[in-house]
């Protein structure tokens, strides 16, 4: 699987990039037809503390599944929306089961 990583506004250093990466390789165990994958990593100009906006956009045949965090730094946003992607993505993969077998 491709992960593609886009920094806005700031220059990522490349322990975030391979943090990100590794995390998102880890969803092909629950899905095994991603096709790719893109990260977008934000800084929003504003005085809160949860200025970072993690969005992660997941392509699978037929469908794109994406998750847009807004946290204190881009890890935990990264870590909430894989999390919030393994659910979708376990859902997607028992709708292919039940469309499959009927």
């Amino acid at each position: 699987m491709k992960v593609f990583t886009q920094s806005v506004n700031f220059n990522a250093d490349s322990k975030l990039i391979q943090f990100t990466e590794k995390k998102i390789e880890s969803l092909e165990k629950f899905h095994d037809k991603i096709v790719d994958a893109e990260v977008f990593l934000k800084v929003q100009n504003t005085s809160d503390k949860e200025n970072k906006i993690t969005e992660i956009k997941i392509n699978i045949p037929g469908s794109e599944l994406i998750v847009k965090r807004e946290t204190k730094t881009f890890e935990e946003g990264v870590n909430l929306g894989v999390d919030s992607l393994k659910r979708q993505l376990k859902k997607s993969k028992e709708k292919l089961r039940d469309t499959s077998i009927s």
